[in-house]
């Protein structure tokens, strides 16, 4: 081994020990940014190397373009996208994770199948079937996923006729090319087939899928993604793409599996598709009333309160009112009020995602309490305030078993003495499923969007 080669092989390492640390770190709100710069440091010295290693230099210009425009990307989509669409954008990051780790295993092959007499082994021809399956399901789930979010798909199941058979049909013509393969490694159509027909696989895997588990789908396809990565290392034989693959890939499934509980779904459910597909939400034909307030009714209620949850949900998120809710908190805070902030696990669309927000508007973190902490507080709670929150305290999850929520694991708001409700309008939540919390007699509700109602209440606050 060359001088050259053991720095490079050395600074690999490092880059890997990086990706190790900062994927750790991440693990506390107090590190997570700090964790966030090592894994990009690490990332950084990985390209660099890719300079060194790259033979001919011809090869420079293409890396170059290459790092200027996942640069511009990476700027653009720090800078100009929401913390709302942050869901969208994993799933995107996802997708392209996917599509590159097929390119990877496209390109390989055809470079390979210059050489017909060229043996190859059983663990290439596995590797390279293996990433261009997951990858391509990823980035066609992915994408579907993201249409789901973004509402350009139905968030509701997609099915059709015969839907689970062609989908097992598939699965098997897959594993029946793996079989091909072995005959013809280096069988370039077979496998370009091979990747059209897993990209047709992904979006049968993810249509099925309701949107209120969407948070359990973008967790999984972040999974299938550093699976992908990781087959892709073995493909070009690169050790650090086999552990930055297999550190996504294992968080990724460690995250699906907590996400599965919260959402009471089984890993089994996830993997082929089938949960949100068996049910159908019964919707009342006649609407319920609800007991509409103004912003001086919930800030009378609040003034009288000693003890006051907040239930934080995506239309918090949408309308950017995290400030706002800080603001009233305090308020409270300074009349002797206890104050809490109930965060479901999948509040906000993702995991993680309600969190990152509250921390944006410097809330204090020991405040924040998760579903098992808090859910025995509401019965001692004089109001809980659920602001733009929906499925995750429907309590049709307890006991209606014709919603698609029913199992979930939600905040029991509903048990608190009195409700607020912060919402837009008289809409569904995610799910497309009406809320019976809302109509309750001891229930109110402030239409409106999220930052004006709380900044009304507050201000109704101040005068009494």
């Amino acid at each position: 081994m060359s001088a050259l080669q053991f720095i490079v092989e050395m600074m690999l390492l490092l880059a890997s020990v990086g990706f190790i640390i900062g994927l750790r770190m991440l693990g506390s709100p107090t590190s997570a940014r700090m964790g966030n710069a090592i894994g990009a440091l690490g990332m950084l010295v990985a390209v660099i190397m890719s300079f060194v290693l790259a033979r001919p230099s011809s090869e420079y210009a293409g890396l170059l373009v290459a790092i200027l425009l996942g640069s511009l990307v990476g700027i653009y989509a720090a800078r100009k996208v929401e913390m709302t669409a942050m869901p969208q954008l994993v799933a995107a990051f996802n997708g392209v994770g996917g599509a590159a780790s097929v390119l990877v295993a496209v390109c390989e092959m055809m470079r390979l199948a210059q050489s017909p007499s060229l043996e190859v082994s059983p663990i290439f021809i596995c590797t390279a079937w293996f990433s261009a399956v997951v990858g391509a399901v990823t980035f066609t789930g992915s994408m579907c996923a993201y249409g789901k979010l973004e509402g350009w798909i139905s968030s509701r199941a997609v099915l059709f006729c015969g839907q689970r058979i062609v989908s097992g049909l598939i699965f098997l013509s897959l594993l029946a090319g793996l079989l091909l393969m072995f005959q013809e490694p280096l069988n370039t159509n077979l496998f370009w087939t091979i990747t059209i027909v897993s990209a047709i696989f992904g979006v049968l895997l993810v249509l099925p899928i309701g949107g209120a588990d969407m948070p359990v789908v973008i967790s999984l396809l972040n999974s299938y993604s550093g699976l992908a990565a990781m087959a892709a290392g073995f493909v070009v034989d690169s050790k650090l793409l086999i552990i930055a693959g297999a550190l996504v890939g294992a968080s990724g499934i460690i995250l699906t599996r907590l996400m599965c509980t919260a959402m009471n779904r089984s890993l089994m459910n996830v993997v082929f598709g089938a949960f949100g597909s068996s049910v159908i939400a019964q919707q009342n034909a006649d609407e319920k009333p609800l007991r509409e307030f103004t912003s001086m009714d919930a800030a009378m209620l609040l003034h009288d309160a000693s003890r006051v949850i907040f239930v934080p949900g995506y239309g918090l998120a949408v309308s950017q009112a995290q400030h706002n809710i800080r603001d009233l908190a305090n308020a409270l805070k300074e009349s002797g009020v206890d104050i809490r902030y109930a965060v479901h696990p999948v509040a906000g669309r993702m995991p993680g995602h309600m969190n990152v927000l509250l921390a944006e508007a410097d809330i204090p973190y020991e405040e924040l309490k998760d579903l098992e902490e808090v859910n025995g507080e509401f019965e001692n709670t004089d109001v809980a305030v659920i602001i733009g929150a929906n499925d995750v305290v429907n309590p049709s999850a307890r006991s209606d078993k014709s919603s698609p929520l029913y199992g979930m694991p939600i905040l029991n708001a509903d048990k608190a003495r009195s409700v607020i409700v912060l919402k837009r309008g008289r809409g569904t939540g995610f799910a497309g499923v009406e809320n019976p919390l809302f109509s309750l007699e001891r229930s109110g509700v402030v239409f409106g969007d999220a930052k004006k109602s709380l900044s009304a209440i507050l201000n109704d606050l101040k005068h009494l």
